[in-house]
């Protein structure tokens, strides 16, 4: 894993591969940013005239790599575009960017606007955690080849009151994502979910959160119907998992629910190939929710939290749920299954009831749940829905704040009753195939304990980057939600949720 730290040393003189700065747009050509200018002396003021020489603009992501030709110890620079007014969120994917174009340099400064003295403390966690996200890359399957190693050590230049402490939040936050994206890419051979079970129970002894994990006999024992439903058709029998996090001096409960179906075939409602061999990352939403508690547990805010695993392979066998069936989730209420590949909900059922009888403050339910989510928002952008306008909009917020995207949803009342059912309390799809990342949320709210306060996230296409890599997101599994929900726990214990 990248390691990083703090360092004071002029960039002329420190000891490292390659060095990263920052450039921004300029009428004259690309304008070296806020902690640059040590290494402008060294270059005899010329390093604008040089990256402009190369083509560079400062435009935000762009990446310009010059020779330092003997001016610098260092062997390599890497300018990267900020772009015009950086946000931190800017600046923490011009971070990932440049430390990931940097993939097989084992040594690497950085010295971006904010890390300098007069930054802020904000201004040091966004540089350290882009460039720790962005030195990400899943190697676990990999024999050799030419695939080049993640950078191996990151020295932060900084002198900013308050960047050690700030460090150490971009190592807890980098740490969650990491963990959610180690899980995501996990091949489905080797995680079902028994195995994601296991992992929870690797992370509870690890940071002190109290675990339990009910085997397939406990969930039809304990009247969990979607759970054990969708997991029949499997040989890798389902789990449900309960972490909890405590805090003495919190007066408020916030719990989490995440969505672990650890491979989606659709079930006998079989997916087309071509939709199939990214499903692997359907556990995003019960990764997410691991990875946010691993970092609030180290991080201690004032609140206590629980979460939930709902973890199931959904997959076709003489053994598996047909459509028409119906099932009786936890609570009594029963569900008629009309496509089996509308899973997740049915898992998630189960568990936003159960999550009631923790006397929950807010429930956060986070979930890779409908394709609609992708037509609707596009591969980035979070959907969030919620049983309460305001909730809603502070969590929209509290995702702008950690750096990730999503928008605010509604939940017509009208779509309600497309999924009434001729047999059973509800179906778990609508005749209609308009809304369908609102209906799913339609769906959830259903099971919502009354008077507690909801939100629903939809990470279907931000949990997983089937494009190109870009900032400091990867190729695969990105850790969608994690820092989110994070955040989330930040804003209960302040009493901002």
């Amino acid at each position: 894993m990248t390691s990083i730290s703090l360092d004071s040393e002029a960039l002329a003189s420190i000891d490292v591969d390659a060095i990263v700065v920052g450039v921004s747009p300029a009428e004259a050509g690309p304008a070296p940013a806020a902690g640059a200018a040590d290494l402008d002396r060294a270059l005899d003021g010329r390093l604008a005239e040089a990256l402009s020489a190369l083509g560079a603009t400062g435009k935000a992501g762009e990446i310009t790599r010059l020779p330092a030709l003997g001016a610098v110890t260092a062997k390599l620079i890497v300018a990267v575009g900020l772009g015009e007014a950086p946000s931190a969120e800017d600046v923490r994917r011009a971070a990932g960017a440049a430390v990931r174009s940097l993939a097989g340099t084992p040594r690497v400064a950085v010295a971006l606007p904010g890390t300098a003295a007069g930054g802020s403390a904000a201004d040091v966690e966004a540089v350290a955690l882009g460039a720790l996200l962005g030195a990400y890359s899943f190697d676990s399957y990999r024999t050799g080849g030419e695939h080049k190693s993640p950078v191996e050590e990151i020295r932060l230049i900084a002198a900013a009151d308050g960047a050690e402490a700030a460090v150490e939040r971009a190592r807890v936050l980098a740490g969650s994502v990491r963990l959610v994206r180690d899980l995501v890419n996990t091949p489905p051979s080797h995680l079902s979910p028994e195995d994601l079970a296991g992992e929870a129970e690797r992370v509870a002894g690890e940071t002190g959160l109290s675990i339990q994990v009910l085997d397939e006999k406990a969930l039809v024992d304990g009247g969990y119907g979607g759970i054990a439903g969708v997991g029949q058709g499997s040989v890798n029998p389902p789990r449900l998992v309960r972490l909890s996090y405590t805090h003495p001096e919190a007066s408020k409960t916030l719990v989490l629910v995440g969505k672990g179906i650890t491979f989606d075939s659709g079930g006998l409602s079989l997916k087309p190939a071509e939709a199939m061999d990214w499903m692997k990352s359907d556990m995003g939403g019960a990764a997410a929710v691991l990875g946010a508690l691993s970092g609030i547990a180290r991080l201690g805010p004032a609140v206590n939290v629980v979460g939930y695993l709902a973890i199931a392979e959904n997959m076709p066998s003489g053994t598996a749920q047909r459509p028409s069936d119906v099932l009786r989730v936890y609570g009594g209420k029963t569900v008629e299954v009309l496509n089996t590949d509308a899973e997740g909900r049915l898992v998630l059922a189960d568990a936003l009831v159960r999550a009631g009888e923790d006397s929950p403050d807010l429930i956060v339910d986070v979930a890779t749940l409908t394709g609609a989510q992708l037509v609707a928002l596009g591969t980035r952008t979070t959907g969030v829905m919620a049983n309460d306008d305001e909730v809603r909009e502070k969590v929209v917020a509290a995702a702008g704040r950690a750096g990730e995207q999503s928008w605010g949803m509604p939940l017509p009342a009208e779509l309600r009753k497309g999924l009434d059912s001729a047999v059973a309390d509800i179906a778990n799809i609508s005749g209609e195939r308009w809304g369908g990342m609102l209906v799913a949320g339609t769906f959830l709210k259903e099971f919502v304990p009354d008077g507690v306060k909801w939100a629903h996230l939809d990470i279907a296409g931000p949990a997983f980057n089937k494009g190109e890599p870009y900032g400091y997101t990867p190729k695969g599994g990105t850790g969608a939600a994690a820092r989110t929900l994070v955040q989330i726990a930040e804003d209960v214990a302040a009493g901002i949720l």
